[in-house]
């Protein structure tokens, strides 16, 4: 894969660090006896940020091969370690995506956090700068930097916002994923010894023993399964998600697991092809008991956040299906399922934190007949239940229906098994709906319940038209990554070890 330094402006620089320098004042200059000002300050910062990323969606060449708005700059001289970004069809919308959750975020929070607000803010968009990094990062060191970053804010988030064992889900969160992540950084150490650059581009022309292709892989894999979460190492994942604060949720599932699985496309695949390929039945086993038993486990949930958290562990175990099948249908569906599942998992929590900030409850049980007072409410929830479950026109169809086609080409049990995953999210998503919205009105507290206000509403109703067009017309989605996805599948498909 080649790359060329880029002539336009530093919008990857702009993008990572704009939202950090804006989270620094807010941190600043934020008090608590003038939240408005804060408030403000945090919107315009997260909407600057995503306005920023939009010329990489206009600049973008489908056609072109290898990285884009390539930035290089030495960083630590003496181990030719470099500042050194760029994107490729396989990261390119992850960058406008988490500037674009960010700014739903700073809504959502906008009324219903009145402590520590400056705190709050800063801390989501300093997050949101450290996890566009990850999909930037072109030096493997940087990559690191910015991946295991990202733990800090979550972490305080999590430990200061969350419920009331807020504590031990933040240090169930940190340990999973840290420890996790130190075997990633001795692989990374060993690469750079056997080239003597922390250029992942290097890396990916390396020849390596099968030997040591399956220690970086298991390396890499320590990390990143964890991240996705892949089973059996999900279960950190709802306890986290229940006492997570709502905006903590929504950015958790709409963009932290991602990092995991675009670990596989960037590192995993193409550096390790003949040891992934080797892995490739183990990790397709471990994402269809992830699509299967997680579906099932998500039926019995009485907690809503719960029942989401265990539909997302279902829903990113077709992206690493779909990864481990090596054509271009499932790769493919594997990344537009990632993409949706931002906007769809993203949608779900907030859904459920309107709720709570209404009856502080997220038990399905105390719930019953919400529409009859809260129609506008009713119809967000009930469309993006509807692309929970993958109805076509939405976009968890898209990318679904993808990897079910490239399961299918590649073995058609493996498809068949795939599919019934459609069944399992369309029954506990449409149950969990069933409870909760329909039917008469369960009790006192669901009378009283007030319809969304103008706020709200417009943060789902933005929610709702970004799933409504990705499933209507996603050719702006697969066009950007077919070129790079090509590239990728031919770089694993060519054998790394030494002739």
């Amino acid at each position: 894969m080649m790359q060329s330094i880029s002539t336009l402006p530093p919008y990857l620089s702009l993008a990572i660090w704009l939202p950090i320098a804006f989270g620094a004042l807010i941190l600043f200059i934020g008090r608590d006896e003038k939240p408005g000002l804060t408030r403000w300050l945090s919107l315009l910062g997260a909407i600057v940020s995503f306005l920023v990323t939009i010329p990489l969606l206009n600049n973008f060449d489908n056609a072109a091969h290898g990285m884009q708005f390539v930035e290089s700059a030495p960083w630590i001289g003496a181990f030719n370690i470099f500042y050194s970004l760029g994107v490729d069809g396989l990261s390119l919308w992850f960058v406008p995506l988490t500037a674009f959750i960010t700014v739903i975020v700073v809504i959502s929070a906008w009324e219903v956090i009145e402590k520590r607000v400056a705190q709050y803010m800063g801390a989501f968009l300093i997050l949101s700068g450290l996890m566009i990094g990850v999909f930037c990062a072109m030096d493997g060191l940087l990559f690191y930097f910015f991946f295991e970053a990202t733990l800090i804010p979550m972490y305080i988030i999590i430990g200061i916002w969350g419920g009331a064992d807020r504590v031990y889900a933040s240090f169930k969160f940190f340990l999973y994923t840290f420890l996790g992540s130190l075997l990633t950084l001795v692989a990374i150490i060993y690469l750079y010894n056997a080239s003597g650059s922390f250029n992942i581009l290097d890396w990916h022309k390396l020849s390596l023993t099968m030997q040591e292709q399956t220690f970086i892989f298991l390396a890499f894999l320590a990390a990143f399964a964890v991240k996705v979460p892949m089973f059996p190492v999900h279960t950190w994942l709802p306890d986290v998600h229940v006492e997570a604060p709502t905006g903590g949720s929504a950015v958790l599932a709409a963009i932290m697991l991602k990092l995991g699985a675009y670990g596989f496309l960037r590192f995993s695949l193409p550096i390790t092809p003949d040891a992934s390929h080797a892995m490739g039945p183990f990790i397709i086993t471990l994402s269809l008991i992830a699509v299967i038993y997680i579906g099932l486990v998500a039926l019995v949930q009485k907690d809503m956040k719960k029942l989401v958290a265990y539909s997302s562990i279902a829903h990113m175990g077709f992206v690493t299906l779909g990864f481990f099948m090596f054509n271009q249908m499932s790769v493919q569906g594997g990344i537009v399922q990632m993409i949706s599942h931002g906007f769809i998992s993203g949608a779900m929590f907030l859904c459920i934190g309107v709720l709570y900030d209404r009856m502080h409850s997220r038990q399905i049980a105390d719930y019953g007949g919400v529409v009859n007072t809260m129609p506008k409410f009713a119809a967000f929830i009930v469309l993006f239940s509807m692309a929970n479950c993958g109805l076509p026109a939405t976009s968890g169809f898209v990318g679904e229906f993808m990897v079910i086609l490239g399961a299918v080409q590649f073995n058609f049990w493996i498809g068949m098994l795939a599919a019934t995953a459609l069944i399992f999210g369309a029954a506990y998503s449409l149950w969990m709906v069933k409870r909760v919205v329909f039917g008469a009105i369960a009790n006192d507290h669901v009378k009283e319940l007030v319809d969304l206000n103008k706020r709200e509403f417009l943060m789902l109703g933005i929610l709702a038209i970004a799933v409504i067009a990705m499933g209507l017309y996603p050719a702006p989605f697969t066009d950007t990554m077919q070129t790079s996805v090509a590239d990728l599948l031919q770089h694993v498909s060519v054998s790394k070890l030494p002739q």
